[in-house]
């Protein structure tokens, strides 16, 4: 079976936004495929933590523009501007005047909404890695990578948030579970 006559359907190939033809493994669409994965995690996020749902809308709205611009080879129709993760650094300020400080790095968990949220943060650094691998090889719009990287810290602290302000965070407590005469 045949797409268009000039080609089979699934060659292993992809269109990037400008027509090109790459490889469906090409760190592109590596990059672009990971931030959609993170825009899907942001979609079931979004039903466990309602507080929240008009900022992680807007942000799943931004990572269309994300994907727009990593879809398409640097230099055409950027999208991404400074504006939008200076917004999101103004969220993170805001979330964090009410969080109970930090004593200990937390388990990813508590409530369901931080558990998602976690969750998003985890794919949210999957995907700047992803980018900041492609950025090595071709060139990309630094916007995104400041904008994956704020947002990581974003849901980083509306998973706090979520889980009663920091006060039900779930506590790494180092070697819990080693047994008393373990070598150190």
């Amino acid at each position: 079976m045949t797409g268009r006559a000039d080609r089979p359907l699934d060659g292993g190939e992809t269109g990037l936004g400008d027509g090109t033809r790459v490889a469906k493994d090409h760190p592109r669409v590596a990059a672009y495929g990971e931030v959609d994965e993170l825009n899907a995690v942001l979609g079931l996020a979004v039903l466990h933590a309602p507080a929240d749902a008009d900022l992680l809308r807007s942000v799943q709205n931004d990572l269309f523009d994300v994907g727009a611009d990593l879809c398409v080879p640097a230099g055409d129709g950027l999208r991404v501007t400074a504006a939008q993760a200076e917004r999101l650094e103004r969220a993170i300020d805001h979330v964090n005047e009410r969080l109970a400080p930090l004593r200990s790095f937390i388990l990813p968990g508590g409530s369901a909404a931080a558990a998602w949220l976690h969750l998003a943060r985890t794919v949210c650094r999957r995907a700047e890695r992803a980018v900041a691998a492609l950025a090595h090889a071709e060139p990309v719009n630094p916007q995104v990578l400041i904008y994956l990287n704020r947002l990581s810290d974003l849901l980083f602290v509306l998973a706090r948030a979520a889980n009663a302000d920091g006060s039900a965070d779930v506590l790494w407590v180092p070697g819990a579970n080693r047994p008393p005469d373990a070598p150190a």
